[in-house]
């Protein structure tokens, strides 16, 4: 038996990193009866003759969407213009990656498409997530990512078009990672990437993972939701158990009234809310 990372994983086949040698394995059928997927990023035992899957080690933490296991970091890539940028999805993502304690980082893309006034509000955008606690960089900078993701695990996560597979192709060009052009008529991307896939680049281990446009937070409670908005804690409110909804005294609402919570961040926040409510 060997010891060894999956780092890709197409259809029933899995590849997997032992002792600098690949091998494409299966898992074993009993997985399936027990309702057991492993994902890249596992590390996993497999009988090196047979090829087959015997156990998954434990996950340290893991994510349904992308999915993906073992991970340092979970960097959202957000494109600013073609598609342009959805707040509310970038917040689903963070909300996300939270709650499964992963730690989220934000590239901003497609800098140069942005008019001056989007430059400005982007300014104000990358000064209240980095009060949050998450870094942002952007894909002008990229001496600056490659530094601070050595000897990490990472997996690149947004919407299709955000410019993901780009990003890892500035990184390393020779990869040549399929990209395609933006619907006009939908302003999103066309999902290119089809598989999840790590690549071991610069000192980094980078998983390139298909696109979307929605995310589901239904499986989450009301509780997960409000945590992951981590600047609410921040303000006193007089119920201690307080939604922020239509208390009274609630001083995460009086932040957003003073300009020290994004309205964004709260609109974003009521209509999670509303997404666990009614799958309930």
């Amino acid at each position: 038996m060997l010891e060894g990372k999956i780092i890709k994983n197409i259809s029933k086949y899995y590849t997997v990193i032992a002792n600098n040698n690949y091998y494409v394995c299966e898992p074993k059928g009993k997985f399936r009866q027990e309702k057991i997927s492993p994902f890249v990023g596992d590390d996993v035992l497999f009988d090196s003759s047979t090829l087959i899957i015997k156990e998954i080690k434990p996950r340290k933490n893991f994510l349904n969407r992308p999915r993906i296991a073992n991970i340092d970091y979970a960097l959202i890539v957000t494109s600013i213009k073609s598609p342009d940028i959805s707040l509310n999805l970038l917040d689903k993502q963070i909300t996300n990656i939270l709650i499964n304690n992963v730690r989220p980082l934000i590239c901003f893309t497609k800098i140069d498409l942005a008019t001056p006034k989007e430059k400005k509000y982007l300014d104000k955008l990358v000064t209240y997530y980095n009060h949050l606690g998450i870094k942002t960089f952007n894909n002008q900078k990229l001496e600056e990512l490659i530094s601070y993701l050595q000897d990490k695990i990472v997996v690149l996560t947004g919407q299709s078009g955000s410019g993901k597979s780009s990003l890892i192709n500035k990184i390393e060009p020779s990869l040549q990672l399929k990209t395609s052009e933006i619907s006009k008529s939908l302003n999103r991307g066309i999902h290119t990437t089809r598989h999840t896939e790590i690549y071991n680049i610069l000192g980094m281990w980078l998983c390139d993972t298909p696109g979307f446009s929605s995310l589901d937070l239904s499986n989450y409670t009301e509780e997960n939701i409000r945590m992951s908005f981590q600047e609410f804690a921040n303000y006193s409110c007089e119920f201690r158990d307080c939604k922020h909804l239509k208390e009274k005294n609630c001083g995460v609402k009086k932040a957003v009234l003073d300009g020290e919570i994004l309205p964004s961040r709260y609109e974003n926040y009521q209509q999670f809310l509303r997404e666990v409510k009614r799958w309930k």
